[in-house]
């Protein structure tokens, strides 16, 4: 079992690794399980090029062993736009997809999003300011997402940073006020539609019939996904900073080696 540290939501009391080595069996065991996954810092190191980023072989090959587990369901469920996911992720069709954060959904291999006149317009401004600010700093760039558009600032220092974030934000409240800012790692995105992880997880649940789900993410976007766990489930923070989690593990290796670990735990106790 890898080396785990309690999150906000563990026993205090209890020997960290024996809490997460019991909550794992009893996930095992679930009738029907639900393991969604962040893809970027979490199966995935992080990268300066987002579509160089590629899963852990050793992460990749459990999600595919846990998905051909019986009533064992596997989704990843990220910020990234539904194609930029589809394209690093490499998964297959039995792997639900959920893409922009709760907007975008690939089900059986369908894809759906859509947005009316007036998010396409709201959409069409983002597209305008958000363009325009980045335009005078080489190391900040535009993403496009479906429902909107993302300032990335990995590669720029601070100050740029704060310039960057500061000028987008007066210039959204000022003509594009009905947009939804949600800031990660060293990102901030706005969309036309308020969705979430905690969204994208809540269908999901109903959507397969999930007695239990296994969650694990890395950035801040991710809280939204563990304050939508219930007691029966299980949250996995992959890296430091403050948590709704149950648990933590260091890096995207360790989680690896858990999702090994609960492929291996679910097959030997019967749901093979």
């Amino acid at each position: 079992m890898s080396a785990v540290t309690p999150g906000a939501a563990s026993t205090p009391a209890e020997s960290s690794d024996t809490a997460f080595a019991d909550a794992l069996g009893i996930l095992a065991t679930a009738p029907r399980l639900l393991v969604a996954l962040d893809f970027d810092g979490t199966l995935a190191p992080e990268v300066d090029a987002p579509l160089h980023a590629r899963a852990l072989p050793e992460a990749h090959e459990a999600m595919l062993r846990l998905a051909g587990l019986p009533e064992t369901h596997v989704a990843l469920v990220s910020g990234r736009a539904l194609d930029s996911l589809i394209e690093v992720s490499e998964a297959p069709d039995s792997i639900l997809l959920v893409g922009s954060h709760g907007v975008e959904y690939r089900i059986g291999g369908d894809a759906e999003v859509g947005l009316d006149d007036d998010e396409q317009a709201l959409r069409a401004e983002l597209q305008t300011i958000l363009t325009e600010v980045a335009a005078p700093f080489d190391e900040v760039h535009v993403e496009e997402k479906p429902a909107g558009f993302a300032l990335h600032t990995r590669l720029a220092d601070a100050e740029v940073t704060a310039t960057v974030e500061r000028e987008a934000r007066r210039r959204v409240a000022e003509t594009a006020a009905g947009a939804t800012e949600r800031a990660g790692k060293n990102v901030l995105e706005f969309a036309v539609r308020s969705a979430s992880k905690g969204d994208g997880l809540d269908r999901l649940r109903e959507m397969t019939g999930a007695t239990a789900i296994f969650f694990a993410g890395d950035d801040v976007t991710d809280e939204d996904g563990f304050r939508a766990l219930t007691a029966i489930d299980f949250g996995l923070k992959c890296g430091p900073g403050e948590t709704a989690a149950g648990y933590r593990v260091p890096d995207p290796a360790a989680v690896a080696h858990v999702l090994a670990d609960l492929a291996e735990l679910r097959a030997h106790l019967g749901r093979s």
